[in-house]
């Protein structure tokens, strides 16, 4: 009998802590999966696959800065005041096109008005798959489906209770948290010439250039799904751009066999793209000031610096004709491309190939 009754109390005590736990998590809510945060708690954004989801889901905001991670490093704060607008970040790694734009759907189904939408387009995400990457790359679905049954994943999750919340509240009380700085890591890094030369191994061969439509399938899928979004959201200006990749990006791709894809694909997606009216497309790769200098801009091949996020945004507010692609200027943008590229491989590539490893084969 006081075995029975002990096996009760026992069933009881832990039903109370799984139930305090769930509580616990439901209220606080760090991953911003059921609300948005606490009054007097500001929104402590660290974590993109964790909180992306929440936030574009239970957040008021009329505004979207989407893209990879060299989006992470602007403030929201420059756009809610250079647009007047209060924005919120939708951010993939790798910024594959099929990845932002379920992001985005979320963004537009959460009710929100959605006023504006900052899309940076990496190159890269032009050749990504056009199927959305979440599960394969270990994102947590409990947070993306609408099962309530998988939340036991967040709501009974140690982590969660001890180390999640706990840091959302000690960041939340400091006077000097940032909110704008969502997901930001630029101010933990250094940009500087030994830093994206250490971090870029060169492929010993040049391969052959490669046929210009031997991504087609992926090409035209990619940009379907901008256009199908473009599309549906007549009152939302897209502003779009491609951001500075630096010079030894285009080595890179040189060595790859991919220089004139890639100018194929940016032509190919500017003339798609540049005739919608609520698209405003700007193009920063042949930025010879940003991309040259890889001795204050980059931390690799292509991260750069937030100054360099600070002048994105400076240009798209002021609506900067050294950036802006019309109709009247696609074939001259890519050729001025094609020029500074196999100027890099050619020339400017020579100074800094002793500082530079090479792949092993």
């Amino acid at each position: 009998m006081n075995i029975r009754k002990l096996l009760i109390r026992t069933l009881i005590l832990i039903l109370i802590f799984l139930g305090l736990s769930a509580i616990t998590v439901i209220v606080f809510d760090p991953f911003y999966h059921y609300h948005r945060p606490l009054p007097g708690l500001k929104a402590v954004l660290t974590e993109k696959e964790y909180q992306c989801i929440g936030t574009l889901k239970h957040f008021d905001y009329d505004a979207v800065i989407a893209g990879s991670s060299v989006s992470e490093n602007y403030n929201n704060n420059w756009f809610n005041e250079g647009f007047d607008c209060t924005s919120v970040k939708a951010i993939r790694s790798y910024g594959a096109t099929a990845d932002l734009c379920y992001l985005l759907d979320q963004a537009f189904e959460s009710g929100n008005d959605i006023r504006y939408v900052f899309y940076n387009c990496d190159p890269s995400s032009l050749m990504a798959d056009t199927d959305t990457t979440f599960d394969e790359t270990g994102c947590p679905m409990y947070l993306y489906d609408d099962d309530p049954i998988n939340d036991v994943s967040y709501l009974f999750n140690k982590d969660v209770i001890l180390q999640r919340i706990p840091y959302m509240i000690a960041r939340s009380c400091l006077e000097e948290y940032d909110e704008g700085t969502s997901y930001n890591w630029g101010q933990w890094k250094e940009f500087n010439l030994d830093m994206c030369t250490g971090l870029y191994l060169r492929h010993p061969k040049v391969s052959e250039m490669h046929d210009i439509h031997y991504m087609d399938e992926r090409l035209n899928g990619n940009i379907a799904l901008m256009e199908e979004l473009i599309r549906a959201h007549p009152d939302t200006e897209f502003i779009i751009y491609m951001p500075p990749y630096s010079m030894l990006w285009w080595d890179n791709v040189y060595r790859e066999g991919d220089t004139e894809f890639y100018l194929y694909a940016t032509r190919t997606l500017m003339n798609r793209l540049v005739g919608y009216d609520n698209v405003r497309f700007y193009y920063y790769m042949n930025d010879r000031e940003i991309i040259l200098d890889i001795e204050n801009n980059y931390m690799d091949t292509l991260h750069f610096s937030p100054d360099i996020n600070y002048l994105i945004y400076e240009t798209l507010r002021d609506d900067s004709d050294r950036y802006r692609i019309t109709v009247d200027n696609i074939d001259a943008a890519v050729e001025d491309m094609r020029k500074l590229a196999y100027e890099i491989t050619d020339r400017l590539m020579i100074p800094y190939i002793p500082l530079i490893k090479e792949q092993i084969e």
